[in-house]
């Protein structure tokens, strides 16, 4: 069977500039998304789970997992494109700060910006910082840290292809 090319439509590594910001798409968190997290997570916590229970706390209401919240703006990342086909590996999360909550009906989005680059031709390309800002659909920023990512070399996709 014949293998068909990758389709990149993602930056090389060479491509990624300090102080370059990309915008996700928005995504908004629902009580289905809640649900399905806790069954595959197996976090049942009462603040994410019971409406009678959440109603009695600080937030008066139930409350995004907050690595919910980071799964979908991971997959928001991975929507916006400029990683697609040149992610080789997804490294590390730093200093990730959840500052506020996010609710059932809340709309979500990040701004993305490129902090720090660092070439590894040993592994085929170079390590990327990118320091997400997430906000809410008030502009609010509701969570932010930092990922690190492996990109591929434009000069390694040369060779592979």
């Amino acid at each position: 069977m014949k293998k068909l090319p990758t389709i990149r439509r993602g930056l090389f590594f060479e491509e990624f500039e300090i102080g370059h910001v990309f915008t996700t798409p928005a995504r908004t968190i629902t009580e289905a998304d809640i649900v399905a997290f806790a069954g595959i997570s197996g976090d049942y916590n009462l603040i994410h789970t019971d409406s009678t229970y959440a109603k009695t706390t600080t937030f008066g209401q139930r409350v995004a997992h907050g690595l919910l919240s980071l799964s979908v703006v991971s997959g928001l990342a991975v929507r916006s494109g400029f990683m697609e086909g040149t992610v080789l590996a997804f490294r590390e999360v730093n200093k990730w700060k959840f500052s506020l909550p996010v609710f059932i009906g809340d709309t979500i989005h990040a701004q993305i910006e490129v902090v720090e680059t660092k070439s590894l031709p040993r592994l085929g390309g170079g390590a990327v910082n990118l320091l997400f800002r997430v906000k809410n659909q008030d502009d609010q920023t509701v969570m932010r840290g930092i990922f690190n990512l492996l990109i591929q070399s434009e000069n390694d996709g040369e060779q592979n292809s």
